[in-house]
């Protein structure tokens, strides 16, 4: 095998229809790449899959969807894994290695509802479910009179709680409803200023062993510069802030005139206290500018709200 041209390649991959799309989208573009290339999937259930009876704060996060997959490139039954960029721990482990950002769809949250055109029209008491403290901390922010309540499950099982009648409104990632052709079912999205997106939300991520540089190279042509400095600056606010833990946090980075405009902040669940801060970089800085945003929020109080929930 010449370092040109991989003859067959596996893809490490959840098996929930979003993340199935996720890797078979990957996969024809590796096609695309290397026709000669035999390119198949490695379908897994995660414990993060698996466990749906509590909030994944309260279980080990969201590393709960990459353990497995990562276990399978140790194993050499899988080359690569994709994952939505949003469920990438902040930190890897030494051996492991992010080689290439996607594209980003759309990174805001959708609101999805049979009953209601937006939050402003639910009335007081209305429930909204959510399974991210991120999204809970700003609707009780922005709403302090609805009920917002935590829904786990995947995408089918969240749109199917919804349509049953237990909730009158759920609040999603646009993309994963926009890859999955379910772009009708959003009611509104949710401009950043109302519901800051999570570190990496709308992009792809792919990775590999560190010990595998010719992957790497492989890779490459994958990764888009612009999406991956704004993932980098976003995820380096989420590690300075909170490390692995999972807390109320938001970073979201967009390029405008070729600079990076980053904002984040951090809440209580309630809603009651937040830090906001915002600032723009060149992407050549991307990591260092997350770093600033972070010192940034530390100076509105992000500690004191971060040993409270502790």
């Amino acid at each position: 095998m010449n370092a040109t041209s991989p003859e067959r390649i596996v893809i490490a991959t959840r098996e929930s229809r979003l993340a199935l799309w996720q890797a078979e989208h990957v996969r024809g573009l590796l096609q695309q790449l290397y026709p000669a290339c035999s390119v198949e999937l490695l379908g897994m259930t995660t414990r993060g899959d698996q466990i749906l009876d509590r909030p994944l704060a309260k279980v080990g996060g969201k590393g709960l969807f990459v353990k497995e997959l990562e276990t399978a490139l140790l194993d050499r039954r899988a080359d690569l894994a994709v994952h939505s960029m949003k469920d990438v721990p902040m930190q890897l482990a030494p051996e492991f290695a992010l080689v290439a950002t996607g594209p980003r769809e759309v990174p805001l949250d959708a609101f999805v509802s049979s009953r209601y055109a937006s939050l402003d029209d639910m009335p007081p008491g209305a429930v909204v479910g959510t399974s991210s403290l991120r999204r809970e901390s700003q609707l009780h922010a922005n709403y302090p009179y609805l009920a917002v309540t935590s829904l786990r499950g995947n995408l089918d099982t969240r749109l199917r709680k919804l349509d049953e009648g237990q909730y009158d409104a759920i609040i999603l990632a646009a993309a994963g409803l926009t890859r999955l052709g379910l772009g009708e079912r959003i009611r509104a999205v949710l401009p950043a200023e109302a519901s800051l997106p999570a570190a990496g939300q709308g992009a792809l991520g792919i990775e590999v062993l560190s010990s595998r540089p010719e992957m790497a190279q492989w890779l490459a042509p994958l990764d888009d510069a612009a999406t991956a400095a704004c993932v980098r600056a976003e995820r380096a606010v989420s590690r300075a802030l909170a490390g692995s833990c999972e807390v109320p946090l938001g970073a979201y980075a967009e390029m405008r005139g070729g600079r990076i405009f980053l904002r984040g902040f951090v809440a209580l669940p309630d809603g009651s206290r937040i830090a906001r801060a915002e600032l723009t970089g060149a992407p050549a800085e991307a990591e260092a500018l997350g770093l600033k945003l972070a010192e940034a929020l530390r100076a509105q109080g992000a500690d004191e709200i971060l040993a409270a929930l502790g």
